[in-house]
């Protein structure tokens, strides 16, 4: 399995479990799949899909934010990330 397959199957399970709601009091998890090494050019994590201020910042991250810098490598890592549905 790749490192986007890993990170996607991340990003479906806590999608799943609401951590991308705005709303949840949960905490949003950390996106690293345990493969840490920098891509050539220095600009994020081949495994997370982090910069490195993004991965300086996590620890002191609230919520929103946490949610803001998944978004971004989501995008950076051309994972698109499935909808939660909504309840009525």
């Amino acid at each position: 399995m790749s490192a986007i397959d890993l990170l996607a199957a991340r990003a479906c399970q806590s999608s799943a479990n609401g951590h991308f709601d705005a709303n949840s009091a949960e905490p949003v998890p950390s996106p690293c799949i345990s493969v840490c090494r920098m891509s050539p050019d220095r600009s994020h994590c081949e495994g997370c899909f982090r910069t490195l201020d993004e991965i300086r910042i996590w620890s002191r991250a609230d919520g929103s934010l946490r949610r803001g810098i998944w978004m971004q490598l989501l995008e950076r890592a051309g994972i698109p990330l499935v909808a939660q549905e909504t309840q009525p």
